[in-house]
């Protein structure tokens, strides 16, 4: 059986039952990967021609066309296959960790936003823009972004309360500084691209201003002279926060243009009025050769990806994290 793998447009030789990952990394083609268990999404590639098994959750076939990515960690070659790897100048292998870490600190960014500070004797390697699984106790556990840089010493998450919500209820009522807490990562692949060079679009909703932080913190900290074009999207001007850190950030890095939203028409609003997505869409026409990072709500991630797509950013340049609410 033949492997054909894009864009390198390498050709590999491969036995039926072998596991993609498994062959590209064997044959040294650079490929991200993290917790090579179908959980982080950093392995996801596209099937071009052919087909593969994907084993994660129900085992299916991927065809061409028909949902056609897949994690190349649980994909099974079953014939001549051709499959893309994404930008291959931009690989990431940060081997998934657990570490064992304690709260530093809480503190009350809004009504109902708190800043989580980890303290950990080890490092966790992660990209900007990666999340994490925080284990506070057996029955509370969910993921969170960083919001800080890989070389803080310590790790910085924002937790919006989720009303009837088991885990936030439990960081927001219960949670001390000195409690332990499992961090399992990193995962996700909206995370910083460092060799682009052109401009850059961030969507940031409610919390989702925390992936977006590490980012902007990130480019600022590398120097990078990319042009960074922000928007904040709020419910009410109740809920924006971070913007001191915005203001810093934007008289260290002149590149950095913010732009925040609320959603709600305020009497004397300082801010823009509307929906975040139409705020972008009314000051934009054309964003080719543009990268977006779209971190938020579901519904505000979809209608932001629809636009960037609309302006002219490829698919496979528009990087989305979404955030699931749950009740567990």
């Amino acid at each position: 059986m033949e492997l054909v793998v894009q864009p390198l447009g390498r050709s590999l030789a491969v036995k039926a039952g072998d596991n993609l990952l498994e062959v590209l990394q064997e044959n040294g083609i650079p490929v991200s990967y993290s917790c090579r268990a179908g959980r982080c999404g950093t392995c996801r590639c596209k099937v071009i021609e052919g087909k593969v098994l994907e084993s994660a959750g129900d085992a299916k076939i991927t065809n061409p066309g028909e949902g056609n990515h897949v994690l190349a960690c649980m994909s099974v070659l079953t014939e001549n296959c051709v499959v893309e790897i994404p930008e291959p100048d931009e690989i990431v292998a940060h081997p998934a960790r657990i570490l064992r870490a304690s709260v530093a600190a809480i503190e009350d960014l809004t009504h109902d936003i708190k800043r989580l500070v980890l303290k950990s004797p080890k490092p966790l390697s992660f990209s900007p823009g990666q999340y994490a699984i925080l284990q506070f106790t057996p029955e509370h556990i969910r993921p969170y972004s960083m919001a800080g840089l890989p070389e803080d010493d310590t790790l910085e998450f924002h937790i919006r309360y989720v009303p009837n919500g088991r885990v936030t209820g439990y960081v927001f009522k219960e949670l001390k500084v000195g409690d332990p807490v499992r961090v399992s990562g990193p995962m996700g692949t909206a995370y910083l691209r460092k060799k682009h060079e052109g401009p850059v679009l961030c969507i940031a909703g409610g919390t989702g201003l925390a992936p977006v932080l590490s980012i902007v913190r990130s480019a600022t900290a590398m120097k990078m002279t990319n042009p960074i074009h922000l928007y904040f999207g709020v419910r009410s001007s109740a809920d924006i926060y971070g913007q001191d850190w915005l203001k810093q950030l934007s008289e260290i890095n002149p590149n950095l243009h913010v732009q925040v939203v609320i959603a709600t028409n305020e009497p004397g609003a300082a801010h823009r009025v509307g929906l975040v997505t139409d705020s972008v869409s009314k000051d934009w026409k054309d964003l080719r050769d543009w990268r977006a990072y779209l971190c938020g709500a579901p519904p505000m991630v979809e209608a932001a990806t629809l636009i960037a797509k609309s302006k002219g950013i490829a698919m496979e340049h528009i990087y989305a994290d979404a955030f699931y609410a749950s009740a567990n």
